[in-house]
């Protein structure tokens, strides 16, 4: 091995080992299961979409939310959803649906800062009428779906209904902080 290689795997090694936690001295979060089917039996039998934020927890660098999202049968046209800022991570637990991604959105239109969404669940971001060019996948409970910030995501058929757990990683914070006291608060509509 050349020496300057050596020198430059040890000095590699002594940064690793003087680095600190982004998020010093922090808590853990336990979100029960009871907890999330709460969520879930409070949406209303003839609601389209409910997407519902658990928490939003700063974790250092970012902010690590969860949320639940149930959709209803999809019957006719849903637009895409992209978020400039926030990813999302998608574990299915009941349901099936068709979802396709893709960064080439049609008719992109940018959402005002007053939606709910913006303000509430995951930032800046637009919605537009199809994706060009992207991937179909075809989700059932247990699978995952990453969706990186600035990618468009699309429903195209709700058979009858999904449900899943929504993690966002927020790294600019752009949503509110929420915790167990703020979600029981919201659970029991105070």
């Amino acid at each position: 091995m050349k020496p300057l290689c050596v020198v430059l795997l040890a000095a590699a090694a002594l940064c690793a080992q003087d680095s600190k936690p982004s998020c010093n001295r922090c808590d853990g979060t336990y979100i029960k299961s009871e907890e999330i089917q709460a969520y879930l039996k409070r949406v209303p039998a003839d609601v389209v979409v409910s997407d519902q934020q658990v928490r939003a927890v700063d974790v250092g660098k970012s902010n690590v939310d969860v949320g639940v999202v149930y959709r209803g049968k999809l019957s006719g046209d849903s637009p895409v959803a992209e978020h400039d800022l926030v990813s999302e991570v998608y574990h299915i637990l009941d349901g099936s649906a068709t979802l396709v991604t893709g960064p080439d959105i049609t008719d992109l239109k940018r959402r005002p800062a007053d939606d709910r969404a913006v303000r509430l669940l995951n930032g800046p971001g637009g919605n537009g009428t199809s994706i060009r060019n992207g991937k179909t996948f075809e989700l059932k409970p247990g699978d995952v779906v990453i969706i990186p910030a600035g990618t468009g995501h699309w429903f195209t058929k709700i058979d009858d209904h999904i449900s899943y757990l929504m993690i966002r990683i927020d790294p600019d914070k752009v949503t509110p902080p929420k915790d167990e006291a703020a979600s029981q608060a919201d659970l029991a509509g105070r």
